[in-house]
């Protein structure tokens, strides 16, 4: 299941009290991620971590540069989570954390966790908060290279090009 922008946007706010979403320029911990989805109710916690790699389709990168818009990227974050309970009404958290500013090889840029009874769930639904946001948020990364240039990767990169996502 893939959404674009539009429907995600229209659809009311239904996201759990018990839901984390932020956009910030500390560094994100995976503790507090996996504790803010963690739920007695839960059977599993998924948690995917994108990193910054040090290479991209083997140029050699030495760091990435993430912006946002902030407002609109809650949103989304928030739509996101929304959706998941329309598919997965068992789903007890959903925790979505997104860095920017200039990040190092090594550094985490987001998290995403999902806590649910059921493990398959947790990995689905988890995978549809990641692959979501990498269409739909209107967040922006530039890489910039060992050479001393730089480029921008657009939201829809991800539709075009598997390895940059």
């Amino acid at each position: 299941m893939n959404s674009g922008v539009t429907t995600l946007l229209n659809l009311p706010h239904q996201h759990s009290a018990k839901d984390s979403f932020t956009i910030s320029f500390a560094p994100l911990s995976m503790e507090e991620v996996y504790a803010l989805a963690d739920d007695p109710a839960n059977g599993a916690v998924v948690v995917m971590s994108g990193m910054v790699r040090n290479q991209t389709d083997g140029k050699p990168v030495v760091a990435l540069e993430y912006q946002a818009y902030e407002p609109m990227a809650l949103h989304i974050f928030s739509q996101i989570a929304a959706n998941i309970r329309k598919t997965w009404q068992d789903v007890n958290r959903v925790v979505i954390h997104h860095r920017i500013g200039r990040l190092q090889i090594g550094e985490i840029s987001v998290l995403v966790a999902v806590g649910c009874p059921h493990r398959s769930e947790a990995f689905e639904a988890c995978q549809y908060a990641i692959d979501t946001l990498k269409h739909n948020a209107p967040i922006w990364k530039k890489e910039h290279w060992a050479d001393g240039s730089s480029s921008w990767v657009s939201i829809g990169a991800c539709e075009t090009q598997q390895e940059g996502c």
